[in-house]
Formats: C-alpha cells, sequence, structure tokens
C-alpha cells in the first residue's frame, strides 16, 4: 500500500501540487494490482469528485509520467501507474498487458517487453500497444 509520505514524495518529484484529488487518486492507482478505468477510480473515491476534475488529473499525472493510459479490445480506456523512474521527458510503458477473459481486469505485465517489430519500408510507428488475453493466475480453476 502507498504511504502517505510516499504519495507526498511522488507528487513533490513530479513538481505537482499536493491537493487531496490527486493524492487520493494516486493512491487508488498506486495499489491497484491491474488498471482502472475513470469510472471504476471514481467509484473507489466514493463519487466525492466531480468527473471534470477527475478527468483533468487523470491528464496531468499522464503528461507527468505518472500514470499511463491502457487501452483493450473495448475502446475503454484504463490507468495504471507508472514505474519509479517514469516522467513527463523519460515516459516508459513498453510494456505488455494481459487482460483476462473472466474477471476483465488488464494487468500490467512490466517484467515482460513489447517484442521488437521490424515495420515494412514507409511505415513509422507512433505508439506501441500489446495486449494479450487469456485466463489470470487469480481466475484459474
Amino acid at each position: 500500500m502507498a504511504t502517505p509520505d510516499r504519495i507526498s514524495q511522488t507528487l513533490t518529484r513530479h513538481k505537482l501540487r499536493h491537493t487531496p484529488v490527486r493524492r487520493a487518486v494516486l493512491q487508488v492507482l498506486s495499489v491497484s494490482p491491474f488498471a482502472l478505468s475513470g469510472h471504476e477510480v471514481e467509484q473507489q473515491l466514493g463519487g466525492e469528485v466531480d468527473r471534470i476534475t477527475l478527468y483533468r488529473t487523470f491528464k496531468t499525472f499522464e503528461e507527468s509520467g505518472l500514470i499511463h493510459r491502457v487501452i483493450d479490445t473495448s475502446d475503454t480506456v484504463r490507468y495504471a501507474a507508472c514505474s519509479m523512474e517514469c516522467n513527463a521527458h523519460a515516459h516508459s510503458d513498453d510494456h505488455v498487458h494481459f487482460k483476462c477473459t473472466n474477471c476483465q481486469h488488464i494487468y500490467c505485465l512490466n517484467q515482460v517487453a513489447i517484442p521488437a517489430v521490424t515495420l515494412p519500408a514507409k511505415f513509422q510507428a507512433q505508439t506501441r500497444d500489446y495486449l494479450l488475453a487469456g485466463v489470470c493466475q487469480d481466475c484459474q480453476p
């Protein structure tokens, strides 16, 4: 669990103000074992945060390298906490994501790098997303 001191240190390191909403959102995302949609974060916060502030917080955190987006096959945007090494100028979320077809949770597999891909001539990738689907360890029989 992320301690209040760790939340404060993270916000300070990324040069962000320590607002109650930022602290709460960072706490929720940092302890979740899987990526959460905006709606799921909103529910965990008890609905006490207005939606505009919540999505501005997501945008600020993403621009600062605190979180990254995970988009699944249903086009639902989910958010996951980034590694400690990420920042606004060195934001790396080049890892595989895994969607459980049973519980629908999406996990960041930080230890699994996206394989190198050689594109045909005149193709240039702008982003790299790699999503595997199957059954997670919690849903295994």
